[in-house]
């Protein structure tokens, strides 16, 4: 598909792999054309290279992961663009993926003064849908906070993990965006710094990368306090294992001592030696058990686990 913009100022060129004839018609001229062509074949990862050998005629292109399917590696759509002044390309770009009204966009593109700023007027797009698709990642982000608190085990563990590798993913198809508009800075300098355009592109990877880096911090936070709650309860279940090991050692102390059978052995012949026994078993762990909480180092490892609680 060939749009024209601008009273014919400049042309974009929407086209599917299988067009790969009239690209390189249009690209003939690039001493690149062959690498781009090889890479568009592959269709694989991200790319991106620059010319500058003629001044007023630089041109960059290169290949875009634009979605990532946060389960599978190899569900990712990805498209391939060649920029110059007078025209930029696409190839496999799937214009539904946008939030955004092909009208309205068209609309717009057809006030830019060249390709490049129409180049940005789509990549400015293609990050307003990831802004919207961010603002579900918090709403889950929100919810797990909450579901943390309320009932934490296992599972909210793995959650958040989940919620961490989506946002590694949202970092990576961030960074390549960030590389096209510093390369294009190299390219186009100063005339481009200052195109509106540009600087909204500028401005959304700036909100993107703001939001990323809050809901880093928040999902660390979340992840130091799942280590602390686990270390404390592991904690606990020492001490409480090392209290139940004090409190019985005085029985088992006892039926060791009762268990040697020696030949001389009072209690044995008393009418109330087991009544004995077991008020002296009873008297040691009390007497045990009241010592260990006078020092303090019964702890709250008794009380019974309350709802909404990170500790006990």
């Amino acid at each position: 598909m060939e749009y024209t913009f601008n009273q014919e100022k400049w042309k974009w060129f929407d086209y599917n792999k299988d067009d790969e004839e009239k690209v390189k018609k249009l690209v003939a001229s690039s001493s690149h054309s062959g690498e781009w062509f090889g890479n568009l074949l592959e269709q694989n990862e991200n790319l991106l290279n620059l010319n500058i050998e003629t001044r007023g005629k630089e041109y960059f292109w290169g290949s875009l992961i634009y979605q990532q399917n946060i389960e599978e590696k190899g569900e990712k759509n990805i498209f391939q663009f060649y920029i110059s002044r007078d025209f930029f390309i696409t190839i496999n770009f799937d214009f539904s993926f946008l939030d955004a009204n092909s009208f309205g966009v068209q609309k717009r593109m057809d006030q830019a003064e060249n390709a490049i700023e129409g180049f940005f007027i789509l990549l400015g797009e293609i990050l307003s849908t990831y802004l919207q698709k961010i603002d579900g990642y918090e709403e889950r982000l929100n919810n797990l906070l909450w579901e943390m608190k309320e009932q934490n085990n296992l599972k909210i563990l793995e959650k958040i993990y989940e919620n961490r590798h989506e946002l590694l993913i949202w970092k990576n198809l961030i960074v390549p965006i960030v590389e096209i508009k510093l390369i294009a800075e190299e390219a186009y300098g100063t005339d481009l710094q200052e195109n509106r355009e540009f600087k909204r592109v500028e401005t959304r990877v700036s909100r993107i990368r703001m939001l990323l880096s809050e809901y880093q911090q928040a999902i660390d936070t979340m992840i130091n306090l799942e280590e602390v709650v686990s270390t404390h309860r592991g904690n606990e279940i020492m001490k409480t294992l090392t209290v139940m090991t004090i409190l019985f050692t005085p029985v088992t102390a006892w039926g060791a001592l009762w268990g040697m059978n020696f030949k001389v052995m009072p209690e044995l012949e008393w009418k109330l030696g087991y009544a004995f026994a077991v008020t002296l078993i009873i008297a040691s762990t009390t007497a045990l058990y009241y010592y260990l909480k006078i020092k303090g180092w019964m702890g709250d490892i008794l009380n019974v686990k309350k709802k909404n609680r990170f500790f006990g």
